[in-house]
């Protein structure tokens, strides 16, 4: 078995340590691990691979595989991948998902408790050194406590699952909003469908959006359906930036339509100088951070070397991707 390793990024967390190649070579001995730098060889180095562990790889490059059997994405997301050749061919695609949820749904929490809390005001008064008590006290939406708060969460992965068992840690109550609600409630008080938005939205004081990005999904929220929340609720998206169409958002919060947002994730990356959202005071920022932890790549390394002893026992691997639904 040959693996090639080709995870690049300008953002040195992202990229492959050096360590994983020598880790996997002296736990899988007899078999070969190569790890490159960067994309520019990735075409004849492919050549002979039998798994490809990348981010993305484009169709002119895969067409130079002959033995490929298997894609690991480090991502959960893997939109980026479903073209074509690799939708409709044996190639088994893996990704993440279970790597990144957990962490992620950390973050959801996170930001859920600032925006109940109002912490970012309360930082723009430390700056200012301004002691804003009264302020904070008749601020509109107040400060308030999340227990007995309803919050939707759109999409029931990873993600999904974990930010529910600390919702209702927190004494949440939780519907969940998932494409198939048969597959049941995963914890939450309530599970219904995408379809269902119209119903299940007015009753929400914050949405938590980590859906796949599919084309049914993206910009799934649009102008209409912000218009379903309620004037107090606030907007979380820890998914992908297209799920939001954001001129509708922009509009929404100015006018205070919904109290805030918090936005992890944004169609373009990084965000442009020139985007309403940096001077928006309702809108809670994070540079696509929600994945980010010091433990990544030891999370990483638990995941793939799992499914690389299955791979060469010839049993079914785990986090596989349908790629019919793109996720």
């Amino acid at each position: 078995m040959r693996v090639l390793i080709a995870v690049y990024h300008p953002l040195k967390l992202w990229c492959a340590p050096e360590w994983l190649k020598g880790r996997l070579q002296q736990h899988f001995p007899g078999h070969d691990f190569e790890q490159i730098p960067d994309y520019s060889t990735i075409a004849e180095k492919i050549v002979d691979a039998d798994v490809l562990i990348a981010w993305s790889i484009r169709p002119e490059q895969l067409r130079c595989a002959r033995k490929l059997r298997w894609i690991h994405s480090p991502a959960a997301a893997v939109h980026q991948l479903m073209f074509p050749e690799v939708v409709a061919g044996p190639i088994v695609v893996t990704n993440a998902r279970d790597v990144h949820g957990p962490v992620v749904a950390e973050h959801a929490i996170a930001v859920l408790l600032a925006l109940a809390k109002r912490l970012p005001d309360a930082m723009r008064m430390q700056q200012r050194k301004y002691w804003g008590q009264g302020d904070l006290m008749e601020m509109a939406p107040p400060v308030r406590e999340v227990r007995g708060a309803t919050v939707c969460m759109v999409g029931m992965g990873s993600i999904g699952r974990r930010f529910t068992l600390h919702a209702k840690a927190l004494g949440m109550h939780v519907i969940a909003v998932r494409e198939h609600p048969e597959r049941g409630a995963d914890g939450a008080d309530e599970v219904c469908g995408m379809n269902d938005l119209a119903r299940v939205f007015p009753r929400a004081d914050y949405i938590v959006l980590a859906p796949p990005l599919t084309p049914a999904s993206e910009g799934m929220i649009n102008a209409e359906r912000l218009s379903w929340m309620k004037k107090e609720a606030c907007l979380i998206n820890v998914g992908r930036g297209p799920l939001i169409d954001d001129a509708a958002l922009v509009a929404a919060l100015r006018e205070r339509k919904i109290a805030g947002a918090a936005l992890d994730v944004f169609a373009e990356e990084p965000l442009p100088a020139d985007s309403s959202y940096w001077q928006m005071e309702n809108v809670l920022i994070t540079p696509h951070t929600a994945a980010v932890t010091d433990n990544l790549w030891e999370r990483h390394w638990e995941q793939i070397s799992t499914n690389l002893k299955r791979f060469i026992a010839g049993e079914p691997l785990l986090y596989t991707v349908d790629k019919s639904r793109g996720y």
